[in-house]
This record gives structure tokens, C-alpha cells and sequence, in this order.
């Protein structure tokens, strides 16, 4: 019984992860399909930018709390261990990178994650928010914050003691930087988009101001 109730959820939290909230709000309130704009990623950046704020922040909200949602099932459920909450947890950031609504393709998880993070250990999350944050505002990318910031995840996980964290935030290092290797070209060039905001932006709209003032 245990093994058909964990196998169902299992797929319950896949499917979870893989709702296309993007592309979904893109095409049903502004008639676009994400994935041929900007980036093409169905995710929250390429959300903001192309479609607004508005669109942006609803789907980094319902990407966000899928990832808790789907961390949360084994609790919700009762199966009993909360080590599970980290497969159920994987199988959402699995299902979002690879969705089964877009043919197996998805967007980089980074929202996803975060909600998993939030769903498995609020603490832990907070450290993590305390990374995110302040790199975001320093580098002005969502990329780059996001390499950097999972990788000091995975160094902070060793100071939980928890085996099982430690193992789930080394897979998330390999698919948070496999699935960003067309941004890290673009940092490595020096073409990566900027958020409207931090340290870079002001920066380079300095210097694009001041070489205007010439």
C-alpha cells in the first residue's frame, strides 16, 4: 500500500512541477507564447521582461509554491519520513526543467527550487534567501546569482548534517548550471541581460551616460 500511494504522489509531484505556468499565463491573458521572445525561457525573468511585472510575479509565485507544494506532499499525506520531501521535492525541479505538457522541455528551475528549499527546511531557505539577495543586487543578473548561489547552497548544506540536503543540492548544482550554459556564454562575453536594478546596471548606464555626455 505504501508503495502505490508513494509512486502516485511521485507522479502527482512531477505533474506539479511540470504545470507550464509561462507559457499558460502568456497565452490565455497576453496572447504570446513566451518561448518565442527574449530569452525563450517560460521562466520568471524572461516572464518580467517580456510580458511585465504583473505577469512576472504571478508566475515566479506559482513556480515558487509548486516546488513547496510538491516538497509537501509526503507531510501532507502522511508517508511518514520527511527525507522523502526531498525526492518529492527533485521529481518537481525535474518536472519543471523537463516538463511532459512542453515535450520534455521546461525552464531552468530556479523559482522551483527555491520553493522546494522553503518546503524542506524554512531555515535552511532563509540562509539561502540571505545569498540570493544581495548577489542579485550586486551582479544585477539572475543568472550569475543563481550559479553563485546554489553553489554556496551546496557548501552550506554540509553544516546541516543532513546527508540527504547535501546530496540534493550537488544534483542542483549540475542542473541549475547545465541548464544555464547559454547564460554563462553570454556573462563570459559580457552580453548577459541585466535586471533594472544593483551595483552592474548603474554601472554600465554610468558609463553609457557619461560616453552620450561626450
Amino acid at each position: 500500500m505504501f508503495a502505490i500511494k508513494f509512486a502516485l504522489l511521485l507522479i502527482l509531484a512531477y505533474l506539479i512541477g511540470s504545470f507550464p505556468t509561462g507559457v499558460l499565463v502568456g497565452k490565455i491573458f497576453y496572447h504570446k507564447d513566451i518561448r518565442d521572445y527574449g530569452s525563450h525561457n517560460i521562466g520568471t525573468t524572461n516572464t518580467f521582461r517580456v510580458l511585465g511585472p504583473k505577469a512576472g510575479t504571478i508566475v515566479f509565485l506559482v513556480d515558487f509554491f509548486k516546488g513547496t507544494l510538491a516538497t509537501c506532499l509526503p507531510m501532507i499525506f502522511q508517508l511518514g519520513r520527511h527525507d522523502l520531501c526531498l525526492v518529492f521535492g527533485a521529481a518537481a525541479i525535474f518536472g519543471h526543467a523537463f516538463s511532459i505538457f512542453l515535450k520534455f522541455k521546461g525552464g531552468k528551475a530556479v523559482a522551483t527550487t527555491a520553493g522546494f528549499l522553503l518546503g524542506y527546511n524554512v531555515h535552511f531557505f532563509l540562509l539561502c534567501a540571505s545569498y540570493f539577495i544581495p548577489l542579485l543586487f550586486i551582479t544585477s543578473m539572475v543568472s550569475a546569482t543563481s550559479l553563485i548561489s546554489v553553489v554556496l547552497i551546496f557548501i552550506s548544506s554540509f553544516f546541516y548534517h543532513d546527508c540527504f540536503l547535501t546530496v540534493m543540492a550537488g544534483l542542483l548544482v549540475c542542473l541549475i548550471w547545465w541548464s544555464h550554459r547559454s547564460n554563462i556564454k553570454r556573462i563570459l562575453s559580457g552580453n548577459e541581460n541585466l535586471v533594472p536594478f544593483g551595483i552592474v546596471y548603474w554601472v554600465k548606464q554610468k558609463k553609457q551616460k557619461d560616453k552620450k555626455d561626450k
